[in-house]
């Protein structure tokens, strides 16, 4: 079975917005017309997951909200998961391998640096940097060939399709 996963960072947050925890922090303008953005863009390229988690903090699940709506996908079909608020590669693996065994596209939406260093564990040593030396910008969706196991996901085990940003879009 060929495997996708698509990695997404929440769009960009409001730090002006008043709110008393980093958790709380919700989106910006900018993100709040970058998700849409993003989940119309994934409806067109026909990248509609089998299996959505994000995390429950306000900026991923607005973000989480935004794109799926775009998607047609309603909003019972997120998996919130706590483990990717603040989360390190260990943990991104331990989510991706709880993931359902047949779900052939997963989007999982969580928070920089944690998805930055899952990019870089999945890719391996074959990744190239951006111009701009900025891996996972808000809003941007990486594209990665898995292998066929969520459990077996070595350092260098997928394939990194591409990476697009909103502004892209």
């Amino acid at each position: 079975m060929r495997r996708e996963l698509l990695l997404l960072r929440h769009a960009k947050s409001d730090w002006d917005s008043g709110s008393l925890t980093d958790f709380a922090r919700p989106l910006a303008k900018r993100g709040r017309n970058d998700a849409p953005k993003v989940g119309s863009w994934l409806y067109r390229e026909g990248l509609v997951p089998d299996h959505v988690v994000s995390s429950p903090a306000e900026r991923a699940r607005q973000t989480a909200l935004k794109v799926c709506k775009r998607l047609d996908l309603k909003k019972n079909r997120i998996v919130w998961e706590a483990r990717l608020y603040e989360a390190g590669v260990p943990e991104l693996l331990g989510v991706l391998a709880n993931c359902p065994g047949e779900a052939a596209t997963v989007l999982l939406i969580g928070h920089n640096p944690g998805l930055e260093d899952l990019v870089r564990h999945l890719a391996g040593e074959d990744l190239e940097l951006p111009a701009d030396g900025k891996l996972m910008p808000t809003a941007t969706v990486a594209r990665f060939e898995m292998p066929d196991d969520w459990c077996r996901l070595d350092p260098g085990s997928a394939h990194l399709v591409s990476m697009t940003r909103p502004r892209g879009l």
